[in-house]
């Protein structure tokens, strides 16, 4: 599960800067935010 979550975390978070390069700000920071919180680095919405 960790794995997953960690997977789930960088996919968001690239995702999130490629939508910033692609000049969708507001879309590109809410995905990095998610991927932070998804992250098992973050604050995990799972625990």
């Amino acid at each position: 599960m960790v794995t997953l979550l960690w997977i789930l975390a960088v996919v968001l978070v690239i995702a999130g800067i490629f939508a910033i390069f692609r000049g969708q700000m507001l879309w590109g920071i809410v995905l990095i935010i998610v991927g932070l919180l998804v992250g098992p680095g973050g604050v995990s919405v799972f625990n």
